[in-house]
């Protein structure tokens, strides 16, 4: 797969925590749903990343993933534009992590700032494992052993995609010249036609001695549109394009998110060590329970009294959920005294009901059906092995590794 095919591709995957609540959903799933429809889209359950940070009590994690998979199919994550699979399943994440661990400096993983920040905030735990620290070779394995050109992330996960870009260069200039790589590819350069040849070495030198970005794309295109040459002739002048090797592994790109910050039912990020969640599929008197109970403006004890909602739990949910109209007959009536807190919080019970209305419903067939939900995974994890099996193969041969 080449680096223009792999910007097809995108590759995203969730620890298996229990059920998801409507944080998880605003952050993470209704992007899938969006980008299922635009991309080859690869959702993973991240078993084994829940291991270097739960090894202790590995017996909650079964259930979590059948939980868990049941609330991405509930957000309208589709069979039919996405494949959905297990980490575990697929063994070949392990001996790509394997491989890739070989050649990965201390220096790159140890400087991870989410690596520096757990182990702080771990006061609980003990995260000084080889597993924990290695945690982000994996997830460049995870994202390798598809070739997936894009990563959704948010701003802060940005290093893991780039350390992955690091580990993916390393070892193309490792493992990717192979004996003769400039003669090959020399070779493979005359295959392509006069004509197209002395394209491809223009843009190649605009490219090495300027830099210039629009160069190196009309040149993958070029190679792409060639219909007389191997994939490893093609795969030799994608690496020849920016003066190193063979591409064997597809440099990522991270695909940056909207921030999506969901406020839970104190006001703070909606979060499960805060015990503030509302979850995805939460019985609606539940629901209505638990946003009926909301703190509210602190300074407003009677009905009488006005109130603040910029300092307001339940104004920060309308922000998310009600329309403008809304949000300014909430401020009007609740600096006046208009109206009460349990006033402004009927339209918002209202809006979460109907929000979860859908997941309901389509997490319904999957709760009376547990085998719907394994068989709709066990051929996720069958096709995500298949691509992985043929990564592994082409690895293993880079470095030297297919003998019989």
């Amino acid at each position: 797969m080449s680096q223009i095919e792999a910007q097809k591709r995108v590759l995203s995957g969730m620890r298996p925590t229990g059920r998801l609540h409507l944080g998880h959903y605003h952050g993470v799933l209704k992007n899938w749903v969006r980008l299922q429809h635009e991309y080859e889209c690869f959702f993973f359950v991240a078993d084994w990343h829940a291991l270097t940070t739960h090894y202790e009590d590995p017996e909650v994690i079964e259930e979590s993933v059948w939980q868990m998979v049941i609330d991405w199919l509930a957000s309208g994550v589709n069979l039919g534009s996405a494949s959905l699979f297990i980490q575990s399943r697929v063994p070949e994440h392990a001996e790509l992590h394997l491989m890739l661990s070989m050649i990965t400096p201390l220096s790159w993983v140890e400087r991870v700032p989410s690596y520096k920040d757990m182990i702080a905030k771990s006061n609980d735990r003990d995260l000084a494992t080889y597993g924990f620290l290695g945690y982000p070779v994996l997830q460049s394995s995870d994202i390798l052993i598809y070739k997936a050109g894009n990563v959704p992330v948010g701003a802060d996960q940005v290093p893991h995609v780039e350390i992955t870009r690091q580990i993916a260069r390393r070892f193309n200039h490792i493992f990717g010249r192979d004996s003769g790589f400039e003669e090959h590819a020399e070779e493979a350069i005359k295959k392509m036609g006069r004509k197209n040849a002395k394209m491809y070495r223009e843009l190649r030198r605009e490219y090495m001695e300027q830099g210039n970005q629009e160069s190196l794309e009309k040149a993958q295109a070029l190679i792409q549109d060639q219909q007389n040459i191997s994939l490893g002739d093609r795969d030799r002048l994608f690496g020849y394009l920016e003066g190193g090797g063979k591409v064997i592994l597809p440099e990522p790109q991270a695909l940056l998110t909207e921030a999506s910050v969901m406020p839970g039912l104190d006001g703070q990020k909606m979060s499960k060590s805060y015990n503030n969640t509302i979850q995805m599929r939460e019985e609606e008197d539940e629901v209505v329970r638990k946003i009926k109970t909301m703190t509210t403006d602190p300074a407003r004890v009677r009905r009488t009294d006005p109130g603040d909602p910029d300092v307001c739990p339940v104004f920060q949910l309308h922000v998310v959920y009600s329309d403008d109209e809304t949000k300014t007959w909430v401020r009007q009536g609740c600096t006046s005294a208009g109206i009460g807190c349990l006033d402004c919080k009927k339209p918002l019970i209202d809006k979460v009901l109907e929000e979860q209305q859908p997941f309901r419903e389509r997490a319904k067939q999957y709760e009376e059906n547990p085998d719907l939900v394994k068989s709709i995974v066990a051929e996720g994890c069958e096709k995500a092995r298949s691509i992985a099996r043929a990564t592994m193969e082409e690895v293993r041969s880079a470095m030297g590794l297919d003998y019989r």
